[in-house]
C-alpha cells in the first residue's frame, strides 16, 4: 500500500469521507456527525495513490488531545491504514505544547484495536449517536 497521511486544511474531503462512513455506512445522525467543532480541531487526512481514503480530527484541551471522527473508506480497511492514521494523530498531538495524554471515545467493537495502540478503556459503555462506546486514553 503506498498510502501518505498528513495534516490538513481540507475540511470539505474529511467531510466527505466521513459522510460515507458514519452517516451512510453506520446510520449516524447529520445532526451527530456535524457538531461544529471542526473549524477548532487539527485534522489529518490519509490517500492512498493520490485518492482520500481516511482521516481523524484531534482536539486540544488542556493537556489531552482527543482524536475523534477516524474513518477508513472500506477499500482501505484491513491494510494498517487505520493504525497509520492513529500514529499520525498521536505524532501531531505531541507537537502541541502542554499536550501529554491522548483520549478517544472508541465504539466498542474496536476496543482492541486501540489497545493494540496504548489506548487503556475507562468508565462504562456509553451510547454516542447510536453506537456503543467506551472512553480510551493513553500518555503520549
Amino acid at each position: 500500500m503506498n498510502w501518505k497521511i498528513s495534516q490538513t486544511d481540507d475540511l470539505a474531503t474529511c467531510h466527505a469521507l466521513r459522510r460515507v462512513v458514519f452517516i451512510e455506512e453506520q446510520g449516524v445522525s447529520v445532526a451527530d456527525e456535524v457538531d461544529g467543532r471542526d473549524i477548532e480541531a487539527l485534522h489529518v487526512l490519509a490517500t492512498l495513490d493520490q485518492k482520500p481514503v481516511g482521516c481523524a480530527r484531534i482536539l486540544i484541551a488542556g493537556d489531552t488531545a482527543k482524536i475523534g471522527r477516524v474513518c477508513v473508506l472500506k477499500e482501505a480497511r484491513g491494510s494498517g491504514l487505520g493504525a497509520a492514521i492513529i500514529t499520525a494523530c498521536l505524532d501531531t498531538a505531541r507537537t502541541q505544547p502542554g499536550v501529554t495524554r491522548a483520549m478517544l471515545g472508541a465504539q466498542t467493537h474496536a476496543l482492541s484495536f486501540y489497545e493494540k495502540l496504548g489506548f487503556v478503556a475507562f468508565g462504562p459503555v456509553y451510547d454516542d449517536a447510536g453506537l456503543p462506546h467506551r472512553d480510551m486514553d493513553r500518555a503520549l
